[in-house]
């Protein structure tokens, strides 16, 4: 049943390409068709999600039969992972269309906003939907090219250009390495089908040379598609394109490629080397995202560098073989930082509105709390949920890095009530330094109450998330291989540097008035300049911007 329902799903990406070309034929100011259109063909793909991820829970994982010739042409495979990324595609991609009628309202070009917005959504949902490689290839593709359109939509916004350039010399690397992957693949296993990939690559114990070199080519693809290390530098510059597009980069865009690595998880198993290459260059990436993220003053900058760091660590995760952790990072950071985006211009005024200067942060009596309680709700939570001696790993890792960010904001929320001049921390105000002389001994067991109640629903909202991403897709997934020297040491290396970023975000504002800080934070404002080879290597600079009616993002 859910195969013969799966060629009906094709129905969802069809009606968005016809948005697309009634959006294009209906390009000016307020365009009524063109809105229609849109709109219409969000909600309905929409709806299909909702009903192809109901008829994959009752009537269990299908492909459906090839249209086309030779083992080359469209087919859809609804299973677990397939199911849960058009539904969030689809999700994110309907409020995105609805936030553009109004965001974008009055500009004389709507319509052919519209038009590619839904262009792009079509190509990512074939995407993710994909029953067969060669069809994979070619959304893959198609993606890339539908939202170089959307980067380039102010032509005569020379960032824009810059990073659209940048952005589409990574693309072609990464599509090289994808087409490289799928010919060895296709080859070794006698077939262009996904389902019939993946059976054959979970079946082999010892694997010839075509897998390995094919799971490594999916990594480099992989690292090129989600903004990695030294790769990176397009992603910050998009700000320059309008909000929704920043939104949009999340609904299967930016994280594409940790849904490729997901898509072939059983490849990837029979090359622990592209593991470790996948763990160390993500591990990285976050670390260097997040540190940067510290010095940026512009919010929409500060989370395309936040998204950098998480599409990091979502690697990282796939690197240690947590693939179902991984989906369910996709899914929380896609929701999360979509709205983060589009809101950013009421963060911005919210901040102005409530802005009060604290140059101190939380004191070691704040951190050393805070800690405390954070490893006293993992333990307490984690026994409960059955983290016990026989549990990965990898997964006890996972589960230390949860410790320093629960650490982090457990200290900086007991000193946030001081910020507001309450006197619950110290008895002093705000203007006469009340934060710095606080202490916890003098906060108010109200504060302390919300903030480890906020702790404890993070925690236990974690470990729930994390029982149902494991249940969900347990018969989908690899489980974690065993933890060798290597993995161990990037275990450890990662643990080490996460404890350092957390100790530098806890000590920053303290350091603020330090004239060395100053100087290190304009070099990690700039990325470390790692920014300009990139755009050298893309000879971004050498593209000749064409002359666009502008408007205001």
């Amino acid at each position: 049943m859910t195969s013969i329902f799966a060629l009906a799903v094709l129905a969802a990406p069809t009606a968005l390409l016809l948005a697309s070309l009634v959006a294009t034929s209906d390009p000016g100011i307020r365009p009524r068709k063109a809105l229609f259109a849109a709109r219409f063909a969000s909600l309905g793909a929409l709806l299909m999600a909702v009903a192809a991820a109901l008829a994959t829970a009752f009537a269990g994982a299908g492909t459906s039969p090839l249209i086309g010739w030779a083992e080359i042409g469209l087919s859809i495979r609804l299973d677990a992972l397939s199911a849960t990324m058009f539904l969030l595609v689809s999700f994110v991609g309907a409020i995105v269309v609805q936030f553009s009628r109004s965001y974008l309202d009055g500009d004389p070009r709507q319509g052919l906003f519209l038009g590619r917005l839904c262009a792009t959504l079509a190509a990512v949902t074939l995407l993710v939907l994909s029953g067969n490689v060669i069809q994979l290839v070619l959304a893959w593709i198609a993606t890339s090219l539908a939202l170089h359109q959307l980067l380039v939509f102010y032509a005569d916004r020379r960032k824009a250009v810059v990073a659209a350039n940048k952005k589409a010399f990574a693309a072609r690397l990464g599509d090289a390495c994808l087409i490289g992957a799928v010919a060895l693949m296709a080859m070794a296993a006698g077939t262009t089908d996904i389902g019939t990939i993946l059976t054959m690559a979970g079946s082999l114990s010892e694997a010839p040379a075509e897998w390995p070199l094919a799971a490594f080519l999916i990594v480099f693809a992989a690292l090129l598609k989600s903004a990695q290390f030294p790769f990176h530098g397009w992603l910050p510059e998009v700000m320059e394109t309008p909000t929704p597009v920043s939104a949009l980069l999340h609904a299967g865009i930016i994280n594409a490629g940790g849904f490729l690595v997901i898509r072939f998880a059983d490849v990837m198993m029979l090359s622990a080397g592209s593991l470790h290459v996948l763990a160390i260059v993500g591990g990285f990436t976050a670390l260097f995202g997040a540190v940067v993220m510290l010095t940026q003053t512009s919010v929409k900058v500060s989370l395309a560098w936040s998204t950098v760091a998480q599409m990091g660590f979502m690697l990282l995760q796939c690197g240690l073989g947590l693939f179902s952790l991984a989906v369910l990072h996709i899914v929380a950071h896609s929701l999360y930082k979509a709205h983060a985006f589009l809101s950013s211009g009421s963060v911005v005024e919210l901040a102005r509105a409530s802005w009060v200067p604290v140059k101190s942060g939380p004191k070691i009596a704040e951190a050393g709390l805070g800690l405390a309680v954070a490893l006293g709700l993992y333990a307490g939570v984690g026994l409960v949920f059955g983290i016990a001696a026989d549990t990965p790993v990898q997964v006890l890792a996972l589960g230390a890095i949860l410790v320093m960010g629960l650490t982090l904001m457990i200290a900086q929320g007991l000193v946030g009530q001081g910020s507001v001049g309450q006197g619950s921390v110290g008895q002093g105000s705000v203007g006469q330094g009340s934060v710095g002389q606080g202490s916890v001994v003098n906060m108010d067991r109200r504060t302390l109450g919300r903030v480890a109640a906020a702790a404890a629903g993070i925690s236990v909202a974690y470990f729930t998330l994390h029982a149902g991403s494991v249940a969900l897709f347990a018969s989908l997934l690899p489980s974690a291989p065993a933890a060798g020297p290597v993995a161990l040491a990037v275990i450890a290396l990662a643990l080490l540097s996460f404890g350092l970023v957390t100790v530098l975000q806890l000590v920053e504002p303290w350091r603020a008035d330090n004239r060395l800080w100053r100087a290190a934070r304009v070099h990690l404002a700039n990325g470390l300049y790692v920014n300009t080879l990139f755009d050298r290597m893309a000879e971004a600079y050498r593209a000749a911007p064409t002359k666009t009616a502008k408007s205001a993002d």
